[in-house]
């Protein structure tokens, strides 16, 4: 009985999907993959032992195997749609951020004219105690916050530029540290974020990039923690 060779249904199936370009041996689309499979089908019921022909099972199983790799085909020409509207919303998205400020990851505050830029904490659960420290140029600590508890979510805060011993800070970067408490323990699962103005955006393979200038440099949209 002659029967169609599982290695060429496979052979096929593994060129669909594994992306190779060369003529001779991939398929380029869907409508190619089944004009194969019908000649490979019907040279296959031609050939066959009148005495012993193919039984519903094997046939089934060969068409279901064509079904497959169509489906697949088409799912991914769907997926292709979604990401291309994904990414056309991403790019509107960023480029409503223009000359916004946001908040992302990072421990820097920038002072000026005795004012400083906010700043903010995510925190991933409810903490009892949490202080942050503004450290100066040379590691000291120049003002200190006793927040207490906080709850988990990201928290905003606002700075008037004082140092702990009442005089203005002067102009520069600073840098923040947070030690904060949950149960008893050291609680870790945080982070501080500083405060920039998108001034720029990108759009690359990766997606959308937004430019915060030369301190924070360019981040990614995901990157934004809170619009301000």
């Amino acid at each position: 009985m002659a029967t169609l060779d599982t290695s060429v249904l496979n052979s096929i199936n593994q060129t669909t999907t594994s992306g190779v370009t060369d003529s001779t041996q991939s398929v380029s689309s869907t409508e190619e993959l089944n004009d194969q499979f019908m000649t490979l089908l019907v040279a296959q019921m031609q050939n066959q032992d009148p005495m012993d022909p193919v039984s519903n099972s094997d046939l089934t199983a060969q068409l279901a195997q064509i079904s497959t790799v169509s489906g697949i085909e088409e799912l991914n020409t769907t997926l292709e749609g979604i990401t291309a509207q994904i990414s056309s919303s991403e790019a509107l998205q960023a480029a409503s951020l223009l000359n916004q400020g946001v908040l992302v990851g990072g421990n820097a505050v920038l002072v000026g004219n005795a004012t400083s830029t906010p700043f903010g904490l995510e925190l991933a659960d409810d903490v009892d105690n949490t202080t942050i420290e503004v450290l100066g140029a040379d590691g000291s600590v120049v003002k200190t916050f006793e927040l207490g508890a906080l709850e988990a979510g990201i928290h905003g805060f606002v700075w008037d530029g004082l140092l702990d011993d009442g005089t203005e800070a002067a102009d520069g970067s600073y840098q923040l540290a947070v030690t904060a408490e949950r149960a008893g323990e050291r609680y870790d699962d945080l982070q501080t974020l500083s405060y920039g103005v998108v001034s720029g955006v990108n759009q690359t393979d990766s997606g959308a990039q937004l430019d915060l200038g030369p301190v924070l440099g360019v981040v990614s949209l995901d990157a934004v923690r809170q619009v301000l």
